[in-house]
């Protein structure tokens, strides 16, 4: 890997090319005149992938799981992209991922929270998904891994348009939807609803030995938890395009979901010295109902200016997260026998995410183009949680200061950004720094406890393409990144929600840094479609979770700075047709990863390799059958304390084309029932083996309708809306 000093010249070469760029950008390729014939129409399918100067783009129009599935089910089959059981996202192994909707964010997809919003996300809505390694400096510098952009479906075609769907699954699970839109030239109106009910069930068992920190005698803790959660996830969603005239136009967009569902779970716990009797034995019992709803409007202006595609847009982003639950637990301890003990618990979190842009974008000579803006976005937080136990004599409530806190986050952050893309020697090159000044306060209330920070960094990009004479693309490009911490993660407050397993966060939690380097190619032969990039990543200061041992059957999971990481690898991707009826597509990451956690008191370096994989075959026997297998593999992974161990998904689905306008699909989602998730802890005072199983096999059948107008497309062009 290359030394910290060899990095550290790459950098300065790199900034030396962002204050060059604006220099000779007088030789590049000339692209060949486009054929046309007079009177003929040209009809495409957009391809499954797309590699462009600073993004991959992903098509989702053929995937059979996006007919009943969620963002999260498309997400796992995009290249280099994982999601586990709880939807939380990794790209290239690294959790640090900006989520976006149309090129903006949303309180939805932010926080602890973000995962299951991207399981209730339906999948239906999404046209395709940007991928961003190395983003350019008109997107926030947040995401030390990249940004994921998820691109909506827009009708394009004349007066009325949209479709329907019905899907009935196992479980009494059943998604349906509806959406259109009605376009009149200036306007444009669009919208849909959606109503999901979903079922999940999971097994924990989790076995640990621990060394007690007063005695220094090791015991040995077994926990079992049966958990059900059945949900009702309402959606609607509109949208209004007007142009104003010929050179202003107003967009509005606004949403609202909503889910409410029961939650309850049966948990077993004992303990007893290692290798010996059974020393203590509860039963812990839920009976628990949550409810939350994620609300989002923005507006925006266009305004065209004198030149030819000069253009300044106004932008304004409001989103709403609100969540409450609510669990009656019942206790029963075994050993030692006492009578039964009963409380209660009840969350509360407001998440509001606000933020106003402004993009100014000049088109410059030989295809090249200047973009300039300022984004201002307000964050804030109010998490409430409140617990209490019934006194056994009067049956009344009595608070526990053990639960009940109260934390506020505030963050603001003013940023401005220039970026130019421009073709330089035959290259298409697109340079910018994006610059951030960053304030976050903290207040846990209870003790009265504040906290936090102001700073101020520059983080740079690159990114630069060729075109070779055989065909193929040479991309390289560099950035620098950044993460901030969830804040609920930043709460000194000690959680006693579950007294076996504390839970705590850690004001002190520094922003990760990370500069990203890569190199790829792409090309084309025949039918044959492919391409390989090596890339490497160096970190300061990641979010880690640590977890230590308070007594035997005790421990704290909190959150630490990691000094150090670093993470390279090859990614490669392929498709193409086997014969004319059949066709695959395969990636993979083979990743090298490195981890120092010697200052947090823990083994010193720790390396490891793997391969990340994915492959599909998509069968089409006649013009109104196609049938899809997929299969995904995320390795085994390192963790400060031990590692993570591999999962394996396998999907299949079935699409018959009953008529032009309505189609059934058939599609079973982890075939194998792979959601097992194992991660294993290894330290002086603890050994943790801990497995949780979510039932993942899910079948759905159902109908999917569409109708409107077909857009007549103009002779010599290819349609990728057909």
């Amino acid at each position: 890997m290359p030394s910290e000093d060899v990095l550290t010249t790459i950098r300065y070469a790199a900034a030396a090319v962002l204050l060059l760029a604006c220099g000779d950008a007088s030789v590049a390729e000339t692209p060949a005149p486009p054929t046309s014939v007079e009177g003929v129409t040209v009809t495409a399918t957009r391809p499954k992938e797309q590699v462009l100067l600073d993004r991959k783009v992903y098509t989702l129009s053929g995937d059979l799981q996006a007919v009943a599935g969620s963002a999260a089910d498309v997400l796992s089959q995009v290249p280099s992209v994982s999601v586990d059981a709880d939807g939380a996202v990794s790209l290239r192994g690294d959790t640090a991922v900006t989520i976006l909707v149309d090129g903006k964010p949303s309180a939805q997809f932010s926080g602890a929270a973000a995962g299951t919003s991207l399981q209730q996300f339906p999948a239906q809505d999404i046209d395709r998904i940007e991928v961003m390694t190395n983003p350019p400096a008109q997107y926030r510098a947040e995401g030390s891994a990249g940004v994921i952009n998820i691109i909506t479906r827009k009708s394009r075609k004349a007066g009325l348009s949209g479709g329907a769907n019905a899907n009935i699954g196992d479980s009494g699970r059943y998604v349906v939807g509806v959406n259109g839109a009605w376009n009149t030239g200036r306007l444009k109106l669009s919208g849909g609803a959606s109503l999901r009910r979903e079922i999940k069930d999971r097994e924990v068992a989790d076995i640990r030995t621990a060394v007690s920190p007063a005695s220094g005698v090791p015991a040995d803790s077994r926990e079992s938890l049966d958990e059900h959660l059945r949900r009702l996830i309402p959606q609607i969603k509109a949208g209004v395009d007007y142009a104003v005239n010929d050179r202003q136009g107003l967009a509005l967009t606004l949403s609202h979901r909503e889910l409410k569902g029961v939650r309850t779970f049966d948990q077993h716990n004992e303990t007893g010295a290692a290798g010996g009797l059974l020393t203590a034995s509860t039963d812990r019992y839920s009976d628990g109902h949550d409810w939350s709803v994620d609300e989002g409007e923005g507006l925006r202006f266009d305004q065209k200016l004198s030149r030819p595609g000069e253009l300044l847009t106004l932008s304004f982003q409001r989103s709403v997260t609100r969540e409450r639950e609510g669990y009656a637990y019942s206790n029963r301890h075994n050993a030692p026998s006492t009578p039964p003990t009963y409380d209660d618990l009840h969350l509360s979190l407001d998440f509001i995410k606000t933020e106003a842009s402004a993009d100014y974008v000049l088109p410059l000579p030989g295809e090249g183009s200047l973009r300039l803006g300022y984004d201002f976005a307000d964050d804030a937080d109010r998490f409430d949680n409140r617990g209490d136990t019934l006194d056994p004599a009067t049956g009344l409530p009595v608070d526990n200061a053990n639960i009940t806190s109260h934390f506020r986050y505030h963050q603001q952050v003013h940023s401005g950004f220039g970026e130019i893309e421009t073709p330089v020697f035959g290259w298409s090159l697109q340079s910018g720094v994006r610059l951030e000044q960053t304030s976050i306060k903290t207040l846990l209330i209870s003790g009265d406890i504040a906290s936090g920070y102001d700073y101020f960094r520059a983080y740079p990009s690159l990114n630069l393409q060729r075109r070779l004479p055989d065909g193929g693309k040479l991309s390289l490009s560099i950035s620098r990144r950044m993460d901030r911490s969830d804040p609920q993660a930043l709460s000194p407050f000690t959680d006693y929600q579950d007294i076996h397993n504390l839970r705590s966060g850690n004001p002190h939690l520094l922003p990760q840094d990370s500069w990203s380097y890569e190199a790829g190619y792409n090309s084309a032969v025949g039918s044959l479609a492919y391409g390989l990039t090596a890339y490497y990543r160096f970190n300061r200061d990641s979010v880690t979770d640590i977890t230590r041992v308070l007594a035997a059957d005790v421990v704290l999971a909190t959150k630490a700075n990691l000094p150090k990481s670093k993470a390279a690898g090859l990614e490669f991707t392929g498709s193409g047709r086997i014969v004319r009826t059949l066709s695959y597509n395969v990636s993979g990451n083979l990743f090298w990863g490195q981890i120092d956690a010697a200052a947090l008191g823990l083994a010193g370096l720790k390396s490891t390799v793997g391969v990340n994989l994915k492959a599909s075959l998509d069968w089409k026997p006649d013009a109104a059958d196609t049938g899809q297998l997929s299969f995904s593999r995320t390795d085994r992974r390192l963790t400060p304390q031990g590692s993570v161990a591999a999962i394996s998904i396998v999907n299949l689905g079935w699409r018959r084309q009953l008529s032009p306008s309505l189609a059934a699909v058939l599609t079973l989602s982890d075939a194998l029932d792979g959601q097992t998730q194992r991660r294993t802890i290894a330290t002086s005072a603890l050994t943790d083996a801990y497995q949780r199983h979510q039932q993942g096999r899910v079948i759905y059948g159902g109908l999917v309708y569409t109708f409107g107008a077909v857009r007549k497309p103009k002779p010599g062009t290819f349609d990728y809306e057909q």
